[in-house]
This record gives structure tokens, C-alpha cells and sequence, in this order.
């Protein structure tokens, strides 16, 4: 396997990597999987590096998968609580970074802002890994298009179908790495949940280089008419509880059910980052029905860590 020269770089948004970066992380996840199936379970080419993982928000695929590819990396992850941290007694995220820096090989970090992540990034000597924060979710979004791939057979030319939550932190990370690769996303959702106009001008920047088209539509049916994958996340994210209820009634009529997906085509597959809150922004019937592949998503999430992992660290 050859491990393409990224060594050093911070993974903070897919707007800082250029598409044929994106592929060789899809490509080396893709090839580290066929190891693992081949029966090559450990690849110690991080044998002795260790990697701090600063959790500011609860995970399972997240903090799993990280744990695991780090493990079968031949690394040592350490899970490190936000409020365990003297984060949690005021010390400054600066005076972490530079601490860490001087102990551990890398820091992943799933935090509430996305400021947090800059200035974490800003003042370590190692590099930070983007593992979510109110903004995006880069490594979702990679290992979603790497699962693409795999079902698809091709990315470019392609439509990802997005019903749901206009301003949602994986929206964003698979609007960027979507134009970016020559897939065309079309986003169904309410006129008061759009996507952040930064990243929606970086977006269309990229589909304008790539020849993808980004349409943001209002009608559920019209974004996922001819898609060749439907994606959905849930409606009121962590942090978000006080406007729960207003949302869920926003985003009622954007469910993805049996219906929805009928409309989508015979072609069409269903993505969901989970976790899912069944019955409300997807059905029973979809998430256990013969379109999806959200296990496949979530499994891959191993995948793409280690490639991510080996890529910024080897």
C-alpha cells in the first residue's frame, strides 16, 4: 500500500483538502479494508505512536472505531473526557494543545463548537483530527462516500439525495467532499434550516471545477426523484433540545419512509449516519428494508479512521 504524503496535516474541514486528497483517503480506507479481510488484522505502521481523543460530546461509532483503528494500527488511543480534563476547570484549550503536543502524536477531538477545533489546531505540534463538531463531520462524510464507492462502483456523476436538517453538521461535510469528488447533492429542506453559506459558496466553488451540481430544493420528492442514494440524519442533534419540538414539526413532512423511497427509484440506496431516531426522521420499513446500507456506513467508519490515521501519522 503506498501511504500518499499527508503527513502532518490537521483534518478540520474537507474545505482544506483538494479532491485528490479526498480520493487517496477513500482509496487507502478501501484498501486497508481488503487487508482486514484478508485475515491481515493488525498493519502496525503506527506501532508506538500514541493519540489522545478529547470527547466533549458522547459517541459510539465515533469513539469506537477511532479506538479500534488506532488498535489495529499498532497505536495506543487514549479516551479522554472533556469535564476529566482540567479543560473541565477552566484551564484554556491553548495551554491543552500544548501540553498534549509534547505527550501524544495526534489529537481527535469531538467537541459542541467548531471554534474549539481551530484553536485547538492553532496551538498543537501535532495534528488534530476533526472527529465533529457543530459545523461538520469530515470523517463521516469520507466514510460515506468511500461506502458509495463501494455499492456504486463510481462516484463521479452520481446524486446524493440529503431530506432533512438544511443546517446539519453532516450536510455539510458531504456538500464540500461531494463537489469535490463529481458527486451532484441535492438537499431537501425548510427555508428556515439552510445550509452555512460558507460552506455552501465552497461547495459550489468546487462542484464548479468538478462539473457536480448543488441544488437546494424545498420538495422532499423533487431532491430525491432519480438519486442514486437518499441520506438522512436526525432531526434535533445533541445540544439542540430546547427547539426540539419546534424542529420536529418543521421537519415532518421530510421523514423518509417507503414512499419517499419509491419516488427516489429502483436505483436508489439509504444512507443515515446514526444514530436514528425511528419514527421520526426515517421509518422502520427503510432502515431494515432492502435500500439500506447503514450498517455497511457504519462499519466502513473503521476503515476510513485507520486510513485517516495512517495518512496524517505515517
Amino acid at each position: 500500500m503506498t501511504l500518499y504524503n499527508l503527513k502532518g496535516r490537521h483534518l478540520i474541514c474537507l474545505t482544506e483538502y483538494a479532491p485528490d486528497e479526498l480520493e487517496r483517503i477513500i482509496e487507502v480506507g478501501l484498501s486497508f479494508k481488503r487487508r482486514f479481510y484478508a485475515g491481515e488484522r493488525v498493519i502496525p505502521v503506527l506501532r508506538g505512536r500514541s493519540i489522545a481523543m478529547i470527547f466533549e460530546k458522547p459517541s459510539t461509532r465515533t469513539r469506537v472505531s477511532f479506538e479500534v483503528a488506532a488498535n489495529q494500527l499498532g497505536a495506543h488511543a487514549m479516551y479522554l473526557n472533556w469535564r476529566d480534563l482540567q479543560l473541565g476547570r477552566g484551564e484554556t484549550i491553548a495551554d491543552t494543545a500544548r501540553v498534549l503536543s509534547r505527550y501524544v502524536d495526534a489529537i481527535v477531538a469531538r467537541v459542541k463548537e467548531h471554534s474549539k477545533l481551530e484553536e485547538l489546531a492553532r496551538y498543537s505540534g501535532v495534528p488534530v483530527i476533526n472527529a465533529l463538531s457543530d459545523l461538520s463531520h469530515p470523517c463521516q462524510a469520507l466514510g460515506d462516500y468511500m461506502t458509495l464507492l463501494e455499492v456504486k462502483g463510481r462516484l463521479r456523476g452520481l446524486t446524493l439525495a440529503f431530506v432533512g436538517d438544511g443546517s446539519d453538521n453532516v450536510l455539510h461535510s458531504l456538500l464540500v467532499a461531494g463537489a469535490k469528488l463529481g458527486v451532484n447533492v441535492r438537499v431537501a429542506t425548510p427555508r428556515q434550516l439552510q445550509p452555512n453559506e460558507e460552506i455552501l459558496k465552497a461547495a459550489r466553488e468546487a462542484a464548479a471545477e468538478s462539473g457536480a451540481e448543488i441544488e437546494i430544493l424545498e420538495d422532499p420528492v423533487e431532491a430525491v426523484r432519480g438519486a442514486d442514494a437518499v441520506y438522512t440524519d436526525v432531526w434535533v442533534s445533541m445540544g439542540q433540545e430546547e427547539v426540539a419540538a419546534e424542529k420536529i414539526k418543521l421537519l415532518r413532512p421530510y421523514q423518509v419512509n417507503a414512499k419517499l423511497m419509491e419516488a427516489a427509484g429502483s436505483k436508489a440506496v439509504f444512507m443515515h449516519c446514526l444514530p436514528a431516531h425511528r419514527g421520526q426522521e426515517v421509518t422502520d420499513e427503510v432502515m431494515d428494508g432492502p435500500w439500506s446500507i447503514v450498517w455497511d456506513q457504519a462499519e466502513n467508519r473503521l476503515h476510513i479512521q485507520k486510513a485517516i490515521l495512517a495518512l496524517l501519522l505515517a
